[in-house]
């Protein structure tokens, strides 16, 4: 006798209204991510950090956020998914007060970490929530796709929010502001969330998790030196650490029983192909869109909140992405949407370097949006496939490894673009002879620094700072594109082209 397949329970009221709360925390997040950028000029005239300080203040939230991801999906689902998530909101929130009132870099750089890891918490919890929470497939995609709209709004949003407080209050707003958003996290989550976990989730393994933290950090580090610094033996040190933990790292996951990393996951086309085109997608925009905010400001001459509201295409049309994903999938299928997503962000980061030598601002709303619109495609149906590749024991597991990729993807763009848009800044800077040896210093030392020591001082040497500075932007924005068309050519290849996320998955299982 041949039975039916049960249909999926469909998602009711309960349920989307449950999503918003998971989209204010991921939003939250994405802010919190990009908010400080338009905060880098004022902090700088406060605190003083050097241009290494700044960069890892940029982009130690993330680099954290990408070392715990994994132990913290995994930890989801042997404790509870709303668990988790709400006690790293409580922390996240504590966390923000500290980074708010930092007296000096070292206090913020620390507070910095200490958001990620509350961070760490919150991102997987939110995703495997949402796959447990929407059965049916034709729904599920319409939550990830506003799920994602989220992330990248928050992204994009986070320098308009900064800009609007740091016109009104002192740069330490930009964290306070987490405060609230937190509470209502807490008390809606704490009401709407349901609790998911893995019933067969065993104990967490802690070899696995130092060896993960211990394979990125150093990576990252002595790509950071290497490009801010020069090849020293601490990259040679570094590198090398990081590369016999990662070895040592798949190997012992390869030998549990219930392992921090489903390596498995990998063999599927559909899964490897997201992950790796997400990661380097994310490594090119949010990279280049570090020091975009600094550009407005520094050189354009925008004051913060205009500067965040001159970034308002980008998000715009990351949100128009909602209403064009459905189409694009059924059109292209799933490979193909996503290859096409970010060869659109490709022409967005190329023209977006053509038009920051440009003395109008219209080609950079243009370019804006089409990198939002681009990178808002891809993101959106990357995020499907790795989450609908998993079973949904193991979501927490899976979107870990999905978000450890978008946040490993944020500190290394940030940190190796920011380290080579520092290196090309550097070199294209003559400073003339006779400069007093501390003004001098600042000036090579980053825009920020310049401008704050010299102000209008000497406009002939600011003028010729900005204009290395731009240069650097532009040759910085060009290898961006460059990078987006390898993500798409790796997408093209190893995402098949149905039409659901859940056919690729498939056809590979």
């Amino acid at each position: 006798m041949n039975s039916t397949p049960a249909t999926p329970p469909r998602a009711g009221r309960r349920e989307w209204s449950a999503l918003v709360v998971l989209i204010l925390a991921v939003t939250l997040l994405a802010i919190d991510g990009t908010v400080l950028y338009m905060a880098v000029p004022a902090l700088t005239a406060d605190i003083s950090p050097s241009a290494t300080q700044i960069l890892w203040i940029g982009d130690i939230y993330s680099f954290v956020l990408a070392g715990f991801l994994v132990t913290m999906g995994n930890l989801a689902d042997r404790i509870g998914r709303k668990k988790l998530l709400l006690i790293g909101s409580v922390f996240f929130g504590m966390a923000s007060v500290l980074a708010a009132f930092a007296p000096n870099p070292e206090t913020l750089i620390a507070a910095r970490a200490l958001l990620g890891l509350a961070g760490a918490t919150l991102m997987p919890s939110t995703l495997s929530i949402i796959r447990n929470m929407f059965h049916d497939q034709i729904q599920r995609s319409r939550a990830i796709a506003i799920w994602s709209a989220g992330a990248m709004a928050g992204g994009a949003v986070g320098p308009l929010v900064g800009g609007a407080l740091l016109e009104h209050f002192w740069w330490g707003s930009v964290f306070l502001i987490n405060v609230p958003v937190i509470a209502l996290i807490v008390l809606l989550g704490i009401k709407l969330l349901p609790e998911s976990k893995n019933p067969q989730a065993g104990n967490i393994d802690l070899v696995s998790s130092v060896l993960s933290v211990l394979t990125i950090v150093p990576v990252v580090y002595a790509i950071k030196h290497s490009i801010s610094n020069g090849f020293d033996l601490s990259v040679l040190v570094t590198a090398l650490l990081g590369v016999i933990c990662g070895y040592l790292f798949v190997r012992r996951q390869r030998t549990l029983t219930t392992p921090l990393v489903d390596i498995s996951l990998f063999k599927i086309p559909a899964f490897s192909g997201a992950v790796a085109s997400n990661a380097l997608s994310i490594f090119a925009f949010f990279g280049l869109l570090f020091f975009f905010s600094q550009y407005l400001q520094l050189v354009r001459g925008y004051s913060p909140f205009w500067a965040g509201l001159a970034e308002m295409p980008a998000t715009i049309a990351s949100m128009l992405v909602v209403l064009v994903v459905g189409v694009a999938l059924s059109r292209l299928g799933l490979g193909r949407a996503i290859s096409v997503g970010l060869i659109i962000g490709a022409i967005g980061l190329a023209a977006l370097g053509v038009s920051e030598g440009l003395p109008n601002y219209l080609g950079l709303g243009i370019s804006l949006a089409i990198i939002g619109l681009g990178t808002g495609l891809a993101m959106t149906l990357s995020t499907d496939a790795v989450v609908s590749a998993a079973p949904p024991a193991r979501a927490g597991a899976a979107s870990s490894i999905s978000e450890t990729a978008y946040e490993l993807g944020i500190a290394l763009g940030i940190g190796v673009l920011g380290s080579l848009q520092t290196a090309l800044y550097r070199a294209n800077l003559n400073i003339p002879e006779g400069t007093p040896e501390p003004i001098a210093n600042a000036v090579n030392d980053s825009l920020a620094s310049a401008a704050s020591v010299l102000g209008n001082a000497d406009a002939n040497l600011l003028a010729m700072a900005q204009n290395a500075f731009t240069h650097g932007m532009q040759i910085t924005a060009y290898i961006a594109a460059v990078l987006l068309l390898v993500a798409a050519f790796i997408a093209w290849k190893l995402i098949p082209s149905s039409t659901t996320a859940q056919e690729n998955v498939n056809e590979h299982q």
